[in-house]
This record gives C-alpha cells, structure tokens and sequence, in this order.
C-alpha cells in the first residue's frame, strides 16, 4: 500500500513534540501544507515571523533529507545548534570542516541519518557536489535570503543565479524560497530566476508591530544614540550601523568610554577577529555591535532590543531588513535613525560617482528617493514603510515618532524661496554650510572672501536657526528641489521645479523638527498590528518573586550556554523563562505546557529548572 498523504495533523503533532508550541502562525500552515503535498512554495515572512518552521517541519515528516541553502556559515551553525537542541538530526557542509568532517556528514546524509542539511550557495553548485546531490535522498530543498537572487536588490549575490538548475537536477522534489524583504520586482525575479514558476506565493504582512520607529534630525549621532540607550535600552543588546570603517571604530570606543560593551565589525578586520566578536554577540548577554552594512545578514538572535542607523542607509529594502534583525522575539524594540543634510548628500555622490550603468542608477536613485520620503514624511512611519511594499496600512500606528509626537506643518514658501535664492546668487558651488551663514548674516572669513555679505540675501534668515535651515535644506533636498552633485564636493544646486517656486508659481509645504525624540517605549501588550496579533501577551508587570525567578533562570541559561558553546537563546527564548519565572509550573507536566518546551527540551533540562524555580530567593 502506498504511504498515508501527510496532513496539518501530523504536522502540528510535530509542531508540539520537538519545538514545544501549540499552533501555526500567519501563513506558516499554507506554507507547510504545500511542501507535504509535494508542491513549490515562494515566502516571505517578516524577520521573526518563523519562515524557517516552514521548511524545517516538513524536512522532518517527509522522507529524506532537507537541503537548506544559506548564504552565511554563522547563520547555518548557529541553526543547526538550536536544532539539535530540539533532538533533530541536523548538520552542515561549510569551510569551517576539515575533510574528514565533511566526509562523515555527507555519507551521514547518504545513510538518511540527517533531518536537515545546510550547505552554501557556491558549494551546492560545485562539481565535486553534483555527484552527492544526485544520490542524496531529498525531502526538499529549501533557498534561505532568496532576494540575493536580485540584481536590482541590496543584498544580490552572483552564485545564486545558478540555483535555478535545481529545477532540472533534482526533478519532483519540492522546492522553496525564503526572505524577508522582497517588493513585488524581486518577488518576480525569484519565481523566474529560480525556476519556480507554479509555485504558491505566500506573502505574509510586512508589519512588525514590536517594533516601534524613531528618525531624528542628525545634531551629534553618537550622543543621541547614548540619549536613548541610557533612557529605553541600558543593558541590552543592540546594532549600530555605520557608513564607515572609521566611524564604526569611533562609534565603539565612544560607547565602550560610556561604560557599554561595544564591538567593531567591518572589512577592515581579519575574517579571525569579525568571527570572535560576532560569536561574542550571539552567545553573550547585553553586547552592542557596531558596524558596517557587511555585518547583519541572516543573524539569528532573538534578543536584539535595538538597531540604530547613525547614517542613511541606501534603501528601505535595505532599511527593513537592517531593522527588521529587532525584536524577533516579539518583544518590544526599537528602530533609531539619524538622518542629516549631509548624509543625503553623501549618498547620491556615491550613487551618481558608483561604475554601474545608467538603468541601475535610475533604479539606485529612485531607491533613494523613496527613503529620503520616508524619513521626510509628516505621515506615520509605519503607513509610509508598508505602502512601499505594496501593503495597505492606515495610520496612527501609536508606535513611531511621528505617531507619538505628530509634527507641525505650516506653509514654507517663504523660507524655500530664501533658500534657493542664496543657492543661486553664490553660483550654485556652495554646500549648506556657508549657505546658512549667508542667510544668517554670518560674517565669516569664506563670507567676505567671496563677498557674500553684499548679496541681497545675506542676513535675510536672520531669525531663523541654524538647526532650523538645515532642516529646509534638507527638506528641499529630499523634495527635489535642491540637488547635490555640483561642481565642488558638497555643493548645492537647483533642481527640477526650484524656477516655478522661485517664481512664486507653486507652495511649499514644510514641517517643524520636534525639539527631542518621544522617549516612550510601546506599552506592554498594550497594541495590535492591523491583522490583529498580538504584539506581546497582555500580563501585569511580574512581581519581584518573579522577576528573581526570571534572573535566575537567566544565569542558570547563560551557564549552561557557555557550557555547551551555543547562544543562550537556543536552549530557551527570554519569552519562555519569563512564562517559567511566572506560571511556575511543579511537574514535567505543568513545565512541558509552557510555550518553547518541547520534547527534548524537557527531557534535558526539566530537572534543572523546576529545582531553580522551587529555589527561595536569598535576601
């Protein structure tokens, strides 16, 4: 007879035994259906939506090995300890291997003693794979951070444009890609690149509702940063993104002088020392990564309670992502950028100056575009980031600055047409800088040098801010009105529409810089995401028996940790000790009832925390 079809049921039997939890959530089920059934699937997930349930559950139910492709070695160990962790038969296939390692994992494969198998894009495709590939038995195949498949995208990556041959070498097994970030474009590279052109689409909502959005105008990025760690995050772990190698190096040592354990991560290093302190990150509690964009992808910490853009990324694909490694645990995070003139201008240099052809600068430009109308947006934070994915949202989302402290608009006609009259009367080879002392009637020595001061225009903005013009130029940068890219590094000039503004044919909108950030952190439990889940479980703040509970299961968890040399958080989430700490159950029974506590879970570690949690706290 041949095998009974797999269904939900026993997907969900599975769901409860190994990783401890009693439901689906979102599209994971549809996700997961589709793979038992034999059939393709292409999903995209928000970070910490769990993309990665979809294709590990049906590698254990359906016959044969999973074959996951992943870009990172870190990311793919790390997965594969926290399987382990839950009793399945996982392992990879990296350069970290001497070759007799990677003999015995592949003849492990062979003999169907693995559940999953991780293995890197340019591994899988080379020939002294192919023969194992052939022989392998497959249950499916599984393409994590699938956008990399984008030549458009932030984050493309040569070798996976070879994986659409999968298609042809491995025929009826079920395939499916992965990402977090996709806006409809990539979505349609992915099911042409890679061959999956009857695959189910699964496209869950881009909302992190946990994660609550603050931009500012740029003052001093570090000393804003440590404004907000001192007032929201102190202790916790967080990442830091920098443009620069140097300024990353500042930017740690700054905040390692502040009292904060900081670590440096970018090119410059040796591929030796990024790995110590990435290992540091993962595996200890509080550490503060600051870094360059190469640093982030595919990170699989939970905990992250901050990530903070000190300068402009290049786009909001890549801006969501970078955001998106907060808070995967559902618990309430916080996205900070500071955004200058400056920085603006730096980035569409970079984008003119870059060797690519002129449709992929169109393409970089409107990128930028779009994330230059986001931070300039008066509307809510989260409405604007949606809508450029494609998802309806209507705001307040109660958790953005702009939310929580609505800005003031008024008609800047007046202050635009200042502005651009100055950029015009110094010849339009001058940056803001010496734009602003002319319009405030700074008699500086670069003033009276070019005669500036004998300009009509000089002194006019006399009653405005200095902080105040910045924001106009800016404003007006993000407008299109002013453009960056003159003669001179730095310099301004006029752009499309400026002539009918000047000429008082059109208005100008604008909007007043709040004085300081709303430091308010989104009540516990306290909002919904517009599809109705819960952001966190609605509870009363623990009492302090619980809290010394929790605190004790915290030092029991980062001991055994580092004991076994994984992250703290793959032998249990801070979510489950806080329901431990909490709930505290006296029996097996009562623990294995607990979100997170599967099978192999509460046969290794039962004993230990029900002693921890019966423990009387020492006054």
């Amino acid at each position: 007879m041949p095998p009974r079809p797999l269904t939900l049921a026993d997907a969900r039997a599975a769901l409860q035994r190994v990783w401890g939890y009693d439901d689906f959530r979102g599209l994971q089920a549809g996700a997961i259906e589709t793979l038992l059934a034999g059939g393709d699937a292409i999903v995209l997930m928000p970070t910490g939506g769990g993309k990665s349930l979809t294709y590990q559950l049906p590698s254990l139910l359906r016959p044969g090995v999973g074959l996951v492709v992943s870009p990172l070695i870190a990311l793919m160990q790390d997965q594969v300890e926290a399987l382990r962790l839950l009793g399945v038969r996982a392992a990879f296939l990296n350069s970290t291997q001497d070759p007799q390692e990677a003999a015995a994992t592949e003849q492990a494969a062979l003999a169907g003693e693995l559940d999953l198998l991780y293995v890197a894009p340019e591994r899988l495709l080379s020939p002294r794979f192919a023969p194992l590939l052939q022989r392998l038995p497959l249950a499916l195949i599984a393409i994590d951070e699938a956008h990399c498949v984008s030549q458009w995208g932030h984050d493309f990556r040569p070798e996976y444009l070879g994986l659409g041959v999968l298609a042809e070498r491995c025929p009826g097994v079920p395939r499916i890609a992965l990402t977090a970030t996709a806006d409809a474009q990539t979505r349609q590279e992915m099911r042409e690149k890679l061959r999956l052109d009857a695959a189910h689409e699964f496209v869950a909502s881009f909302d992190r509702p946990n994660i609550r959005y603050l931009i500012t105008d740029k003052r001093d990025a570090r000393a804003q940063l440590l404004q907000l760690l001192r007032a929201e995050h102190a202790g916790d772990a967080g990442i830091v993104y920098r443009q620069s190698r140097r300024a990353v190096e500042q930017t740690a040592e700054a905040l390692v002088r502040a009292g904060l354990t900081a670590l440096p991560y970018h090119a410059g290093l040796s591929n030796d020392l990024r790995a110590q302190h990435q290992r540091r990150f993962l595996r200890e509690e509080g550490v503060v990564m600051v870094a360059t964009i190469a640093f982030g992808m595919g990170i699989d910490k939970p905990d992250v309670r901050f990530v903070a853009h000190l300068d402009v990324p290049r786009s909001l694909e890549g801006y969501y992502q970078e955001t998106g490694r907060a808070g995967r645990d559902a618990q309430s995070a916080t996205a900070f950028m500071t955004y200058g003139l400056s920085d603006v201008l730096q980035m569409q240099r970079m984008v003119e100056a870059g060797g690519a052809s002129d449709a992929v600068k169109l393409v970089e430009r409107r990128k930028l575009d779009a994330l230059l109308g986001f931070c300039e947006s008066a509307s809510c934070r989260r409405e604007v980031l949606l809508g450029y994915f494609g998802e309806a949202y209507q705001g307040p989302c109660g958790a953005c600055d702009r939310c929580l402290a609505p800005v003031e608009q008024f008609d800047g006609t007046e202050f635009a047409q200042m502005a651009l009259s100055a950029v015009v009367r110094t010849g339009q080879r001058f940056g803001s800088g010496h734009l602003i002392d002319v319009l405030r009637g700074s008699l500086t020595p670069r003033v009276a040098q070019w005669g500036h001061d004998a300009l009509p225009t000089f002194g006019v903005g006399m009653a405005q801010s200095e902080q105040g013009w910045r924001s106009v130029l800016r404003q007006l940068v993000a407008a299109g009105l002013l453009q960056g890219g003159g003669e001179h590094p730095g310099s301004l000039r006029l752009g499309l529409g400026a002539a009918a503004l000047l000429k008082g044919e059109r208005r100008f909108p604008m909007q007043r810089e709040p004085v300081s950030l709303p430091l308010t952190s989104v009540p516990k439990g306290g909002r919904r995401s517009r599809t109705g889940r819960q952001v966190e479980p609605v509870r009363e703040p623990p009492s302090s028996a619980a809290e010394a509970r929790f605190e004790r299961l915290r030092a029991w968890r980062a001991a055994e940790a580092r004991e076994r040399g994984v992250p703290a958080y793959t032998i249990f989430h801070d979510a489950t000790l806080r329901a431990m700490a909490e709930q505290q159950p006296h029996s097996e029974r009562q623990l294995a009832a607990i979100h997170g506590v599967g099978a192999a879970k509460l046969e290794r570690y039962a004993a230990a925390v029900l002693r921890l949690l019966g423990e009387r706290a020492v006054a």
